[in-house]
């Protein structure tokens, strides 16, 4: 780590300034060299996979969301996000990511088990979807006043965005630092600060400093250069035409994260998120849940007497807003997320940008998630300046432009309002992503955040080597459409698990916990109380009361 160290500290000066190191170095002493070094092993990893239930044709499954693996309501690790075909396998938050991996393969081969034989779309861009919106079924979580609260959040998603878009799956990858890492810095930095707020604060810096630099992970990992033409219902769009069946973009790496997949109407657009301060980002998102947007109010909340949305809001939850990353905090039951994050600060982040690697059984590997958290170690370490609405603005038309052209020849990106390489600017980068890398092997043994940096770096050198390059690729080769490349993907990984089956006690342990689940789901519609019209009004008037700004 000292060689790697000396190498930052002596960067030459270049026509583009480089970041500041200094600062990030001597954090990254602090916590590698005293006697509590052992605090950034500590931390929590989660991953939320999502995957859409196919049939062995490669189609949209139409068939409920399978009783056997529990209530979509109520299960800690197995849910629907959209559709109800749209799966979601969470993990326990581990100490070690090789750990949480394990728990999500466990996760699959359970799933597999009970799935008949549907398999798992192993892409981000959805297989082939119904003809039309209606076509594709909307998640279902029972009688109860939540449950129906979860739907019709759902019909308003369709109402707003339409139901092909929520199909897109990705991969949600679940970021913390133990407690003591931010003592440390705290007193080093002697701040005033509360312990809580001081935290706070140097989440939201890591944030920005994502926001900033998230395009790298589009170049490195983005893995949906291309989707299936009938997914766009005939919008307008720049693609290009790769077969009879499949758009593409040449240089394309993620178009699920482009304006084409998660795009941002104009409602959102102009929603400027404040990752400044935690007051003022509660501020802006407590704004957007409590404004009323002309359009929203043209569709209104019910239709024939049947809810259609919770309100007629920029945003019905605080989760409806589409972020790369989010600063989060668990809730209390019953509780909303800026409640939770109002009363006791932010307690880990949500990387949300990261497209399933199609090559993956899992959707991520072990070496992209070792290379995540030496990248996320340099946001959170380095220094951060604000990010008013000129630099937000930056931010997003660099990652929106590596989406689209990432892999382009010469592409240059805009830092500060000055044009840069986007080569450089990404070598410069993994000049610190190497040192955290080398801290964190330092710390725990071995060399494997150095060798997962420098598989990365590898794709800087050679663009064949991305996962985007490689799905052309191997389209191209086997002269297949997208759909065709995507069912073989996910027929091997389907392969893949059902050849690994759990053993006897692993089953039976998935298998009361889905029973329980269903339980849970019956008692809460047993015992409920109060109409469903008086649950959505204290539903409002909580954020209204709590968020007034």
């Amino acid at each position: 780590m000292a060689a790697d160290i000396a190498r930052l500290a002596s960067m030459p000066n270049t026509t583009t300034p480089p970041r500041t190191t200094d600062a990030f170095l001597h954090r990254l002493s602090v916590l590698t060299s005293g006697p509590q070094r052992d605090a950034l092993t500590r931390g929590l990893r989660g991953i939320e996979r999502e995957s859409l239930r196919v049939t062995q044709d490669g189609k949209l499954a139409l068939s409920p969301h399978p009783r056997a693996l529990g209530s979509a309501l109520t299960h800690p690790s197995l849910t629907t996000d959209y559709s109800e075909a749209l799966l979601e396998l969470i993990t326990p938050a581990e100490h070690d990511v090789a750990v949480t991996l394990e728990k999500l393969d466990t996760l699959h081969r359970f799933v597999y088990a009970e799935l008949g034989d549907e398999i798992l779309w192993n892409n981000s861009m959805p297989s082939l979807l119904p003809d039309t919106d209606e076509g594709i079924p909307i998640a279902h979580y029972g009688t109860s006043n939540i449950g129906k609260l979860k739907y019709v959040y759902r019909i308003g998603l369709a109402l707003r965005y339409g139901r092909a878009m929520q199909c897109i799956a990705g991969i949600h990858y679940n970021y913390s630092l133990n407690e003591e890492v931010w003592r440390l810095l705290h007193a080093d930095q002697q701040s005033t600060a509360t312990a809580v707020d001081f935290q706070s604060e140097r989440y939201l810096a890591l944030i920005r400093n994502f926001r900033r630099t998230n395009w790298l992970l589009m170049y490195l990992f983005g893995a949906s250069p291309a989707l299936d033409r009938r997914f766009l219902r005939d919008r307008k769009h720049s693609l290009e035409t790769f077969d009879a069946d499949t758009l593409y973009r040449p240089y394309a790496t993620s178009l699920r994260m482009s304006d084409l997949g998660y795009s941002n109407t104009t409602a959102q657009a102009a929603l400027h998120a404040d990752y400044d301060t935690l007051p003022g980002y509660l501020d802006a998102l407590a704004k957007a849940v409590s404004q009323p947007y002309p359009a929203y109010e043209a569709i209104g909340t019910q239709r024939d007497g049947e809810w259609v949305q919770i309100n007629t809001n920029v945003l019905q939850i605080e989760n409806e807003f589409y972020s790369t990353i989010r600063p989060k905090r668990v809730t209390h039951p019953g509780e909303r997320p800026l409640h939770a994050l109002a009363a006791r600060g932010v307690q880990y982040v949500e990387v949300r940008c990261m497209d399933i690697d199609p090559f993956e059984p899992s959707g991520i590997s072990l070496e992209t998630s070792r290379f995540l958290d030496a990248y996320l170690l340099v946001c959170t370490l380095d220094d951060s300046a604000p990010l008013p609405p000129a630099a937000y603005c930056e931010a997003n038309q660099n990652f929106g432009r590596v989406t689209m052209e990432g892999r382009k020849p010469g592409l240059e990106l805009t830092r500060d309002g000055s044009p840069v390489a986007m080569m450089d600017w990404a070598d410069e980068l993994m000049s610190q992503i190497d040192a955290a890398a080398a801290a964190l092997d330092e710390l725990q043994g071995g060399d494997e955040h150095a060798r997962a940096v420098a598989v990365q770096r590898a794709k800087l050198a050679d663009v064949t080597l991305t996962p985007s390059a490689r799905v052309l690729q191997i389209m191209r080769d086997k002269q297949q459409s997208f759909l065709a490349f995507g069912l073989e993907q996910s027929e091997a990984h389907a392969a893949y698990f059902r050849s690994r089956p759990l053993d006897a006690a692993q089953t039976q342990a998935f298998t009361e916990l889905a029973a329980q689940s269903l339980a849970e789901q019956s008692k809460l519609e047993r015992e409920e109380v109060g109409s469903f019209d008086a649950f959505v009004a204290a539903y409002r008037a909580y954020t209204l009361n709590r968020f007034s700004v």
